[in-house]
């Protein structure tokens, strides 16, 4: 009878120890694997943006605002004209003008931005003073990456819209297909632009400039027979206007004169009666 029960509990816990065995061992469900490999791909995504931001070149806007007074500004402009021929750059605005007692000259100079401070340093030479010298430099490096990220993943989602495209089986879920297709790539253009504006700002610094001149601003000293003369002839012209003015109103004085006439005849009617 011993040995029966030993047989027997030996026999159960082997039994135990298999079945343990065989959960340990159970292979992971398909949507075990699916989480892990998207947890997976979600962590490299993220290590790679890192790795692509900290080794993209930095994308900076540099901008700058120069104002100050000149002894000449014709030389002036021909100098900043000549500096930018020779910095490689280019006139995006030129306007000059005239107040009572200045001239200046408003300017905008894009340069290439390797040589942004070059062409500053140089228009600053002769300059005492100035009265704004404003220079702004901003980073765009983060929003260029993440343009580009943006872009790089609609592209992928329009490559997956044209390939169920192809296997669409009817006319409903080619529209349907086709206006997700419609929005993306506008988005994928908006995008597109917005990164050439950036680089185009990025790569072309843009310098405004402005520069004047006082002036001395005296009056014309007129003589006493000149104030005889003038208020001669304006007393003359004033005479001469007004008869002018007459002439103008004839067809009035006639039509005066004629109910001048009719009523004269009227009371002369009256009085006889």
């Amino acid at each position: 009878m011993k040995t029966i029960s030993l047989f027997l509990f030996s026999f159960i816990l082997a039994c135990s120890n298999g079945g343990n065995s065989n959960a340990i061992s159970a292979p992971p469900s398909p949507a075990g694997e699916v989480l892990e490999d998207q947890a997976y791909s979600e962590e490299s995504m993220v290590q790679q943006k890192r790795t692509v931001t900290q080794e993209q070149e930095q994308k900076i806007i540099k901008t700058a605002r120069l104002a100050f007074e000149t002894p000449s500004p014709e030389e002036t402009h021909q100098k900043i004209l000549k500096l930018t021929s020779q910095y490689e750059g280019f006139v995006a605005n030129d306007n000059s003008g005239k107040s009572y007692n200045r001239i200046f000259r408003n300017m905008t100079v894009r340069v290439p931005t390797k040589n942004f401070q070059a062409f500053i340093n140089s228009v600053s030479e002769g300059v005492e003073y100035f009265d704004q010298r404003d220079i702004s430099r901003q980073d765009v490096t983060e929003e260029f990456v993440d343009l580009q990220a943006r872009l790089k993943a609609k592209r992928k989602l329009e490559d997956r819209y044209l390939e169920l495209l192809s296997k669409a089986k009817n006319v409903k879920e080619m529209l349907e297909i086709e206006r997700e297709l419609s929005n993306i790539r506008e988005e994928i253009e908006a995008k597109e632009g917005r990164l050439k504006y950036l680089q185009n700002r990025v790569s072309v610094s843009t310098i405004n400039l402005e520069f004047y001149k006082y002036t001395a601003e005296s009056g014309v000293t007129v003589s006493y027979g000149q104030k005889i003369k003038n208020a001669l002839q304006g007393g003359w012209n004033g005479v001469s206007v007004f008869f002018l003015g007459l002439l103008y109103l004839w067809p009035l004085f006639i039509v005066v004169i004629i109910v001048l006439l009719v009523v004269r005849w009227l009371v002369r009617r009256n009085r006889k009666k």
